[in-house]
């Protein structure tokens, strides 16, 4: 038996692959600012805001890879699963793997908005950047993702 996904409202096809697109950037210019050095990042590196301090703490990495390397193949994805042919797709596992990577993000951003409010004490506007577009996918996939891989019931658009 082969399950098919139910068609989503337009807006959530425009709107998901343009925060993907905007996320993509956004891990783009952090990747670099990694690789180059924080002085790279057109950011404060006094106060609350140091995204200098941020992007080179121990929590800049996870499990020895760059965190900015993570959002970037993170967001490439995205761009691709977003993608209005992707959502055009007949694959239902696709759908399904579209979900389990935006839910999936939004927890890692938990951990890293909790590690750089708790554990470093400062906050990066570019990362903070990235977590807002992820919560904004987030908060998209759970008003549409259920219903159009079947597991809720159907709601008007």
């Amino acid at each position: 038996m082969s399950r098919t996904a139910l068609t989503v409202p337009k807006w959530a096809v425009i709107t998901t692959f343009a925060l993907s697109v905007i996320g993509l950037g956004l891990s783009i210019y952090l990747t670099i600012g990694h690789y180059e050095g924080s002085h790279f990042l057109a950011c404060s590196d006094t106060g609350l805001v140091n995204c200098a301090k941020v992007t080179t703490s121990a929590q800049s990495h996870f499990l020895g890879v760059p965190v900015a390397l993570l959002g970037l193949a993170n967001f490439t994805v995205l761009c691709v699963l977003n993608s209005p042919w992707a959502w055009r797709a007949r694959a239902y596992w696709l759908h399904v793997v579209r979900f389990v990577l935006v839910l999936g993000s939004m927890c890692f951003v938990l951990w890293l908005v909790s590690a750089e409010l708790l554990i470093i004490d400062n906050i990066c506007l570019y990362c903070t950047g990235v977590h807002v577009v992820t919560f904004a996918l987030f908060a998209i996939m759970m008003r549409v993702g259920p219903t159009q891989l079947g597991w809720a019931r159907s709601v008007s658009s």
